[in-house]
């Protein structure tokens, strides 16, 4: 039985990918029960699944990106977002990773995406308006 002062929380992977450019991807979110948005690729964490395959599927997913050079933590934090399961709400943390390539491309949109950009850290900072100030601030000194 959980104490009421315990919370659980579901693991959100998400993926800062520059080029070589040094320039961010941003995906461009239309949510159906809030405006648009900028956001990064990535997703929750499946059972029995690792972290880095759950980045490297999300990346897939998201933007048909199959190859990443190098990949680094970047910034790991509590979110706002609350998600309903059957018996109440559960909360979600993001761990978030630095994942570069060496070049450029336009990304194979999924479903849940209606445009992207690449971006200069500074500018990417400014667009991720969702994301706490904590990492917009971080992600600006990239």
């Amino acid at each position: 039985m959980m104490d009421d002062q315990e919370d659980c929380f579901h693991l959100g992977i998400k993926a800062l990918i520059r080029n070589n450019e040094g320039k961010i991807l941003l995906l461009e979110r239309d949510h159906p029960l809030a405006n648009k948005y900028w956001d990064i690729p990535g997703g929750r964490l499946l059972r029995k699944e690792s972290i880095m395959d759950t980045l490297k599927r999300e990346v897939e997913e998201e933007t048909g990106l199959k190859i990443i050079q190098k990949v680094h933590p970047f910034e790991m934090f509590l979110t706002d977002i609350r998600i309903p399961t059957s018996q109440s709400n559960v909360g979600l943390i993001f761990s978030i990773f630095l994942c570069e390539i060496a070049f450029s491309f336009d990304p194979r949109l999924s479903a849940e995406h209606v445009g992207f950009e690449w971006c200069f850290p500074r500018l990417a900072a400014q667009k991720l308006t969702q994301f706490p100030a904590d990492f917009r601030n971080k992600l600006e000194n990239l």
